[in-house]
């Protein structure tokens, strides 16, 4: 059964901001054979964030009007196991193109299917009966980019078709909720003083970076929304988790780690980004979404004496030089490039050609 049909151009969420746009009918047909894009396509090239939508127009708008391109949540094996996607070529991904041959792999991990208390129990068991596109009791199931499609009871990508159905490794059905903070400060030399990249002559901004354990990536240290939680809250207790090792600590040591960084949490931010990610642990059935909000220590003297310490799902944590040479995990490459543009710090040496409709 259909829940919802068509394309819906814009909607608003309630109890999230008004300006939300959803997924578009837009479609480009390649003239070329269609081919499988898995890992082909980079998650973004020295075109400023305006150009790369036009030159990938394919799939779903987030907040800030900018078009994700489907290319992570297409990648085999899905991660943590050997499980193969179902190919889908560039110009069947979007749901509004028929593929009556679409023969998607089912794929749950066991580690979900074992019922921790994060991931719903399975679509058909006896009284669970979820309530999409509205909050389920505690459990957030509003997608931050507007109204999606259910279908015969379950919860359809807006972003489109990804080879796999099921929920792979992620526990909601439907949009799962993660907060990403980056935390940034300018590099600077011996003297203090702020370091400029030779050729742009823009100074040089730095993220707080975790290796990933699961996949050896890099990535902004973020994590999971609990049920019921503030994002403002997620945004901290990730960042304390996963690059400061709180969860180690001593009260005593927590205690001074919350004082200290209620400083650089209370101050002036602003959100980078919210919407749909494209992740390659997305199905689907079930998807990651986020909110990235920028924190940033000006002077440096707040962060100079926090030591960073690996924790939790972290390997390593580091203060990395942010350029457009980073790959980091899932969408996180776009949400630094973007920080870049808001600080007027480096980000490219070549910039790119003009854009034009």
């Amino acid at each position: 059964m259909l829940l919802l049909a068509g394309a819906l151009r814009a909607a608003t969420v309630p109890g999230f901001p008004p300006a939300v746009a959803v997924f578009s009918s837009t479609v480009v047909l390649s003239t070329q054979p269609a081919r499988c894009v898995l890992q082909r396509r980079p998650p973004l090239s020295n075109s400023s964030a305006n150009c790369w939508s036009h030159l990938h127009p394919l799939n779903m708008f987030n907040s800030y009007n900018v078009k994700f391109y489907h290319s992570k949540a297409l990648t085999s094996p899905y991660p943590g196991s050997c499980v193969e996607r179902s190919q889908v070529p560039e110009d069947k991904v979007d749901w509004l193109i028929e593929w009556k041959d679409y023969n998607p792999v089912e794929y749950t991990a066991m580690s979900v299917l074992a019922g921790p208390n994060w991931a719903d129990p399975q679509i058909n068991d006896k009284g669970f009966s979820p309530k999409f596109n509205e909050r389920d009791g505690e459990v957030e199931r509003r997608s931050l980019n507007g109204l999606y499609v259910v279908e015969n009871g379950r919860p359809r990508n807006p972003s489109g078709r990804t080879g796999l159905t099921g929920r792979g490794l992620l526990g909601r059905w439907g949009p799962n909720h993660a907060a990403d903070p980056v935390v940034t400060r300018w590099k600077r030399d011996g003297s203090g003083n702020k370091v400029a990249h030779p050729v742009t002559g823009k100074n040089i901004l730095q993220f707080v970076a975790i290796k990933r354990r699961d996949c050896g990536e890099w990535a902004i240290p973020g994590g999971m929304v609990d049920p019921g939680e503030k994002i403002s809250t997620t945004l901290k207790r990730e960042f304390e988790e996963e690059a400061l090792n709180s969860l180690q600590k001593s009260p005593e040591e927590r205690a001074e780690l919350e004082k200290q960084l209620h400083k650089l949490f209370s101050q002036e931010h602003f959100v980078v980004y919210r919407g749909y990610v494209d992740d390659p642990r997305n199905t689907d059935n079930a998807w990651m979404e986020t909110e990235a909000v920028n924190y940033h220590d000006e002077t440096g003297e707040t962060m100079d004496n926090l030591p960073l310490e690996a924790g939790d799902d972290a390997g390593i944590v580091k203060w990395v030089d942010i350029s457009e040479k980073l790959k980091l995990y899932a969408s996180h490459s776009y949400f630094i490039k973007l920080v870049t543009e808001k600080r007027g710090a480096h980000w490219s040496e070549d910039p790119g050609p003009e854009c034009c409709e």
